[in-house]
């Protein structure tokens, strides 16, 4: 699959980092999953996260959204030490915006009924509501199915309303959890150019976990390998395939990209 990115952001200019793990640990019971790791996610940047089953993605998001606290270390957003903020407020102060990888609407709503009901708590004023949700169904172009109950939608099209209901606040930064799983060819490259889009014209720093290594590298201009609780490799796709410790730990000798 041809990579869809007009181009990769190398460098950034002000190179602000609005998410940054410092030596953060976290265990469940005797069980290790993260080891004092460090990175960090630069504004306007798409992040990667790759890895096998159980080495910790999820539980980034976790610890970033404020859902769990590390064991040891520091989670900062915007460079302020977030470890003990709450969800709501991570939430409402530092914009940051979650799409599971599954659910997050109302099965037994319309889509546009979903769009009303998450609006109504996220925006305070009436008309901005509306203008929000017409620019949301315009743009993701959601007319000819508003009026559809989301558990009739398809997978690509209950993926776009999950990522509309997370725009209604305006996020700065969005985590996408698994959004290429159970998708076929056409809808990820539809979900691919929506996120290239996102950091283009919204101007939001987008952290994505997946096990879809080329469709993930695909879009994004930083990735990161977990592996036994560590961080492994980070790099640009076209370096970080060809680094020896993801090689080993997670690609193979044998993985080609592009």
């Amino acid at each position: 699959m041809a990579v869809i990115k007009k181009f990769r952001i190398k460098s950034f200019k002000n190179v602000n980092s609005i998410i940054e793990f410092k030596d953060v640990s976290l265990a469940y019971g005797n069980r290790l999953i993260l080891d004092k790791i460090n990175f960090s996610i630069n504004e306007g940047q798409i992040f990667g996260m790759l890895g096998p089953n159980g080495v910790g993605k999820s539980t980034i998001f976790n610890l970033i959204t404020g859902l769990i606290m590390p064991k040891n270390g520091k989670v900062l957003i915007n460079s302020q030490d977030v470890t003990k903020f709450p969800i709501y407020l991570r939430t409402k102060k530092f914009k940051v915006g979650y799409v599971p990888q599954y659910g997050g609407f109302f099965n037994d709503m319309t889509l546009l009924d979903n769009l009303k009901a998450i609006s109504e708590i996220v925006i305070e004023d009436k008309n901005a509501r509306q203008n929000k949700i017409d620019n949301l169904i315009n743009k993701f172009e959601l007319e000819n199915i508003k009026d559809v109950k989301a558990k009739f939608l398809s997978g690509g099209q209950k993926k776009k309303l999950v990522i509309a209901l997370s725009l209604l606040s305006d996020p700065k930064v969005l985590l996408l959890d698994e959004c290429f799983a159970a998708l076929d060819v056409l809808t990820i490259k539809m979900l691919q150019e929506i996120i290239v889009n996102l950091q283009q014209e919204n101007k939001i720093t987008i952290c994505i976990c997946d096990h879809q290594a080329r469709d993930l590298l695909a879009c994004v201009d930083k990735a990161m390998i977990l592996s036994n609780c560590k961080i492994v490799a980070q790099d640009t796709p076209s370096n970080l395939v060809r680094d020896i410790n993801a090689q080993n730990a997670y690609f193979g000798d044998s993985f080609k990209f592009n």
